[in-house]
């Protein structure tokens, strides 16, 4: 089969490699799947440079999310099992960690809809406890993240605000539902969130970039306000100032949503039937911006490492629906 791997650490373009391997063979609890589509993430491309907090042995093939069919033909989502990612013509996964793939979803979709989805859901519905009215912030909006936060927050009664870099990704938030949409290129992101809130600050955010978002994310935190710390997209990691939030009164949220999976899976399995849910009543979808064959991972990782593409790339096998 052709797989991508990478045999040494470095910028994913130049060190992804396209060869002919054997199929995996699934360990205990393992499947075998047939890849459908993957889905592109940031976390591929810190894999690659060797930055993940996962490091698998190389060579490794990347691809952390995917849409697959069983050996008896289910059609499924889930995460393989590193060192035999996603961007495959096949892969082994855990199978205590599928999930039917949503018949509401076509196969680029159902691959884009369980990282980013489930890191949505358990960061504003089990951590921030998002309530129906109240103002969501979102950095990063028309990301792979970011957009998936968006759409589950329109869908929770949130007034969402969401924060890009550039004109074409301002346009993709508001056709994504932003009800207010910052270029932080061309705005003083702080001014226009006071301005949109009339001073109070938003009550919810969500931040998987860090850097300067984080600290424009405390300057603009309502009272009682929760921010969702979600990842370092900027590549720096924040130090934030216990005192401010001590006398802002605000809380300071973590998310590592793979730890669910091992310290309350069934939670997993409920946040799963709620974005079915959600799917086949149109209120989430994800957003594939872009549908590129399996020839074409390495180069769709690297632009993702550079932050030029909005949604998600899904790198689709022949015959994906």
């Amino acid at each position: 089969m052709q797989a991508w791997q990478v045999h040494e650490n470095g910028e994913p373009g130049e060190v992804m490699r396209l060869a002919e391997v054997e199929p995996p063979t699934p360990g205990d609890g393992q499947v075998l799947l047939k890849v459908r589509a993957a889905s592109v993430n940031f976390p591929d491309a810190l894999m690659c440079r060797g930055h993940y907090q996962v490091k698998p042995p190389l060579p490794f093939t990347p691809g952390v999310e995917v849409c697959g069919e069983t050996e008896d033909g289910r059609r499924v989502i889930g995460n393989p099992a590193l060192p035999h990612g996603g961007f495959a013509e096949y892969t082994v996964a855990d199978a205590a960690g599928l999930r039917a793939a949503p018949e509401a979803l076509d196969d680029a979709e159902a691959a884009a809809l369980h990282i980013g989805y489930q890191t949505g859901w358990f960061a504003l519905h089990r951590r921030a406890r998002l309530e129906p009215g109240e103002t969501l912030l979102v950095h990063a909006a028309a990301g792979g993240v970011g957009s998936a936060a968006v759409q589950l927050g329109k869908a929770a009664g949130a007034t969402v605000i969401g924060v890009v870099g550039g004109a074409g990704k301002a346009a993709v938030a508001r056709k994504l539902g932003c009800d207010v949409v910052i270029d932080r290129r061309a705005e003083d992101v702080v001014a226009a969130v006071k301005e949109a809130t009339g001073g109070r600050g938003a009550d919810v955010i969500y931040d998987p970039v860090g850097g300067d978002a984080y600290t424009q994310s405390a300057k603009v935190v309502a009272f009682e306000g929760r921010i969702v710390v979600v990842g370092f997209a900027s590549g720096t990691i924040p130090s934030p100032g216990l005192n401010h939030a001590l006398v802002k009164n605000y809380s300071i949220l973590g998310l590592h949503w793979g730890l669910y999976n091992t310290k309350n899976p069934g939670l997993v399995e409920e946040c799963h039937r709620q974005l079915t849910e959600l799917a086949a009543r149109g209120a989430v979808k994800p957003l594939v911006s872009e549908r590129v064959p399996l020839e074409g991972a390495a180069t769709a990782v690297q632009r993702v490492a550079d932050g030029v593409t909005t949604g998600r790339i899904a790198v689709v096998t022949e015959g994906a629906a």
